[in-house]
């Protein structure tokens, strides 16, 4: 029976009970190296590559820069920075300041809202916003301004440069415009005598 069974099959046939042996621990073979040692495209420097993790960039607290001993929430021109478009405080992740300034400027944020010197929700944002402004942050267009009242073809006369409109031809003139009449000189008075009180 063991000759009609090619030799291939007879080893196969008395190992399929047997455990499978170890294969041999010797050093692995290189990994090929896809770009070798330039950075990938998405690598971007000190932030990782695309296997590494993402370290953001350390930031600087403004405040500490600085050498901000108190914020003062009538400082609105500093202040406004660190609320977002909807009128939210900026959290440290993205403001960057450290947590002593933070706290002090959530307080100083409060305030200047209490104070109505900030705006409290993105309705009171959008209100302060210019009417562009307000359309490119997907709000309403800006209102068209108004148009000249319809005039027939007829009646159609350029506007002077300078001045008043001249009166249209054959009207009369208005009395601010007409021109005054020669002045009547008074006849001269007598010549006063010596001792003669004027009259």
């Amino acid at each position: 029976m063991s000759s009609d069974i090619p030799q291939s099959q007879e080893a196969t046939a008395s190992t399929e009970g047997a455990p499978r042996p170890a294969a041999p621990m010797g050093p692995r073979p290189a990994r090929p190296s896809y770009g070798g040692g330039r950075p990938s495209y998405g690598d971007r420097g000190d932030r990782g590559g695309p296997g590494g993790p993402r370290r953001p960039r350390r930031r600087v607290c403004s405040f500490c820069v600085d050498k901000v001993q108190r914020i003062d929430y009538k400082d609105v021109g500093r202040i406004r920075r660190y609320i977002s478009d909807r009128g939210k405080i900026d959290p440290r992740r993205k403001s960057g300041t450290c947590a002593k300034h933070q706290r002090m400027l959530t307080s100083a944020l409060k305030r200047a809202r209490f104070m109505a010197l900030l705006p409290y929700t993105a309705e009171h944002v959008r209100g302060l916003m210019s009417p562009q402004a307000r359309a490119m942050a997907g709000g309403p267009p800006p209102p068209k301004p108004e148009r000249a009242p319809f005039r027939p073809a007829g009646d159609f006369r350029p506007a002077p440069r300078y001045g008043a409109p001249p009166p249209p031809a054959g009207a009369p003139m208005p009395v601010a415009q007409q021109p005054a009449p020669a002045a009547v000189q008074p006849p001269p008075a007598p010549p006063r005598r010596e001792g003669e009180s004027p009259a």
